[in-house]
C-alpha cells in the first residue's frame, strides 16, 4: 500500500520481518563491502576484516606504510577541523528577522546571545565528558577507507557502526528512507519482559548461552521516523522521532546522486595504493635477493668447503685462494626505475592524504587561526567534502545533542515565540575569533580617527563588553556588575569625595549641604566635633 511520496520515490509499507528486509538490502551493499576490504588491506587491515575473522586472526601488514599514515593523518585533520579542541565548533545565534518582528531591544539581544554562548559551553563540556572525540576519530577512519559509517548519538556518547553492520536506503536526493542495524546480543543481557516474550513456549535451556540477532529498523514517515527493534522474530520496541531529532547519522564521504552508499577517499586512489604496494614488495624482495652473498668452492680444488664453513675469523687453513669465489647478484642499478616510479606514486599519495601539508604545527595547543587554515585546506583539497560533513554530520549531531540535554534538564528551554536559534557550523563557526578581531579593530579605528571622547559618547560600554565576552567565549555570570550596583558605587564615591573636601575646608560642607543627591541625601557638619555625616534632606 502506497503511503507517501518522498524524493521522487514512492515509499510503500513493508509487512515482512525486519530480518527479511535486512537480507534483501544487504545484497546491494556487498559490492561496497568488497571495495572497503580492498582499501583496508592496503591501509589499515583491522578496519574491515574478512568474513569469519575473530580476535585470534593475524592480519597481514602491507609492505608500504603510506596508506596507513595517510588515513590517520587525514582523519586527524578532519577531526581538528570538525571538532577543534578548546573551542566550540558551532554557534547559536538569534534570528535577526524574528527579532525585528517582535521589535526586541538591542540590549536584550546581546543578553540573549550571551546566554546562547553559555549553552555552547555546556554542550562542549558534555561532549568532553562523553568522550565523543574518540568515537568520531574511529568513525572518520572508517569513512575514509569505506566511504560509509553510521553513528548513534546516545546519552552516554557516540556509538560507531561499520558498514558491515548496517544497511541503508535513500531517495534520489540522498534523504534517508530506511536504516537497519544488525547486532549480536546475549539473551541474558535483555530485559526480563523481553526475554519472556522471546522464549514463550520454548525452554530457557534452548536459548542458554545463545547469541541472538537484534535488528533495529528506522523507517522514514511523512512527519518523522519510526524505530522498531526485532529479536528472536519478536518486535520488542517501537518508538517515533521527529525529523530533526533522529539520533542516527548515516555518513558518506563522497556522495553520488541516486546511490544508497557513498564512495571512499581511498577508493579514488586505489590504483596508486596497489601500484605502490606492488613496487614496494618487488623492491623489498629483490633487495633481499641482491643482498645475499654465497662462497663458491671449486669441486676439484685443494680447498675444502667444510673447512671454510667451520673456520672462525682469523683462522689458518690449508687451501688455495683460486679455489674460492664470491657470488653476488649486483642488481641494485636495475632497481632505479622502480625507485623513481615508487617515489612519484608516493608523492601523489602524500598530496592526496595531505601528508605534505605544513599548516598545523606540532604543539599541545593549536590556535583558532591554525584550525581555520586546516579547515580551509580540507575544503580546497577535498573538493567540498568538508562542507558535506558540516551539513550531514555536525548539524545533525548538534541538534541531537541539544535534544538529549534538554530531556536531561541540563539546558534551558529557549522561548521559541521570542527567539529562534540558528545553528552555524563550518568555517563561519570557526570565525568566532575573527569576530573579536573585527570588533577590536572597529573600536581602535574610531578612537584613533575621532578620539576617545567621541568614542565614549557614542559607544554603549555595557553592550561592547558583552560582545567582547561572547567573542572570547567567556562566561560573565557573576563577573560583570549590573547598572544598579554601578550607580550605587558612583554615589558612594561622590559622597566620600565631598566628605573629604569638607574635612579640609568646613565652608565646603555648607555649600555641599545645599545640594541634594539622587537619594535625597546631603552632607552635614557637626560644629562641635567637626565630623561630617550624611543626612536625609527631605
Amino acid at each position: 500500500m502506497e503511503r507517501y511520496v518522498l524524493g521522487d520515490k514512492k515509499v510503500t509499507e513493508d509487512k515482512t520481518s525486519i530480518q527479511s528486509q535486512y537480507n534483501k538490502l544487504e545484497m546491494n551493499r556487498e559490492t561496497y563491502l568488497e571495495r572497503a576490504r580492498d582499501c583496508a588491506k592496503l591501509t589499515i587491515p583491522t578496519l574491515f576484516p574478512d568474513k569469519g575473522n575473530n580476535e585470534a586472526t593475524e592480519y597481514r601488514t602491507p609492505y608500504q606504510s603510506v596508506g596507513a599514515r595517510g588515513v590517520m593523518n587525514l582523519a586527524s585533520k578532519l577531526m581538528l577541523a570538525l571538532f577543534p579542541p578548546h573551542a566550540p565548533f558551532f554557534r547559536l545565534s538569534v534570528d535577526d528577522l524574528v527579532f525585528k518582528q517582535i521589535q526586541g531591544d538591542p540590549k536584550t539581544k546581546s543578553s540573549i546571545e550571551q546566554g546562547l554562548s553559555g549553552i555552547e559551553k555546556a554542550i562542549m563540556d558534555n561532549m568532553e565528558v562523553s568522550n565523543d572525540r574518540v568515537a568520531v576519530y574511529e568513525a572518520l577512519k572508517n569513512l575514509i577507507v569505506s566511504g560509509n559509517v553510521l553513528l548513534k548519538i546516545t546519552e552516554t556518547g557516540l556509538r560507531v557502526y561499520r558498514l558491515e553492520n548496517y544497511v541503508v536506503k535513500r531517495d534520489n536526493q540522498g534523504n534517508i528512507l530506511k536504516i537497519i542495524i544488525k547486532e549480536v546480543v546475549n539473551l541474558d543481557t535483555l530485559p526480563e519482559q523481553v526475554r519472556n516474550s522471546i522464549i514463550e513456549n520454548k525452554s530457557k535451556e534452548e536459548y542458554e548461552n545463545k547469541e541472538l540477532d537484534l535488528y533495529t529498523c528506522v523507517t522514514r514517515e511523512a512527519k518523522g521516523f519510526t524505530l522498531m527493534q526485532e529479536c528472536g522474530k519478536k518486535v520488542i520496541l517501537t518508538t517515533k522521532y521527529k525529523l530533526d531529532q533522529l539520533p542516527f547519522i548515516a555518513l558518506r564521504f563522497n556522495r553520488v546522486d541516486g546511490m544508497d552508499y557513498g564512495r571512499s577517499h581511498c577508493e579514488s586512489y586505489l590504483g596508486d595504493l596497489k601500484s605502490l604496494e606492488g613496487l614496494t614488495r618487488a623492491i623489498l624482495e629483490g633487495s633481499s635477493a641482491s643482498a645475499k652473498m654465497l662462497f663458491l668452492v671449486a669441486p676439484n680444488g685443494t680447498t675444502r668447503a667444510s673447512s671454510i664453513a667451520k673456520a672462525p675469523n682469523g683462522a689458518i687453513i690449508e687451501g688455495s685462494s683460486g679455489d674460492v669465489s664470491v657470488l653476488q647478484a649486483n642488481k641494485f642499478a636495475d632497481f632505479r626505475v622502480s625507485f623513481e616510479m615508487m617515489n612519484r606514486i608516493e608523492q601523489r599519495l602524500q598530496y592526496a592524504f595531505l601528508l605534505n601539508s605544513s599548516v598545523q604545527r606540532q604543539a599541545e595547543r593549536v590556535t583558532a587561526t591554525e584550525v581555520q587554515l586546516v579547515a580551509q585546506e580540507l575544503q580546497d583539497a577535498l573538493g567540498g567534502v568538508y562542507g558535506i560533513l558540516t551539513t550531514e554530520f555536525q548539524l545533525p549531531y548538534i541538534n541531537a545533542k541539544i535534544n538529549i540535554l534538554r530531556e536531561q534538564k541540563l539546558l534551558p528551554d529557549l522561548p521559541k515565540k521570542i527567539v529562534r536559534p540558528k545553528i552555524i557550523v563550518g568555517l563561519e563557526a570557526l570565525g568566532r575569533a575573527s569576530d573579536r578581531i573585527r570588533l577590536l579593530q572597529f573600536m581602535q579605528d574610531l578612537a584613533g580617527t575621532l578620539g576617545a571622547d567621541v568614542l565614549a559618547q557614542h559607544i554603549n560600554l555595557d553592550d561592547a563588553i558583552k560582545k567582547f565576552a561572547i567573542a572570547n567565549g567567556v562566561d560573565t555570570q557573576g563577573l560583570l556588575k549590573d547598572q544598579e550596583q554601578i550607580q550605587q558605587e558612583q554615589q558612594q564615591a561622590q559622597q566620600q569625595q565631598l566628605a573629604q573636601q569638607a574635612l579640609a575646608d568646613p565652608r565646603v560642607a555648607i555649600e555641599a549641604g545645599r545640594h541634594i543627591t539622587d537619594n535625597g541625601k546631603g552632607l552635614a557638619l557637626n560644629n562641635e566635633t567637626g565630623d561630617v555625616s550624611v543626612e536625609n534632606m527631605e
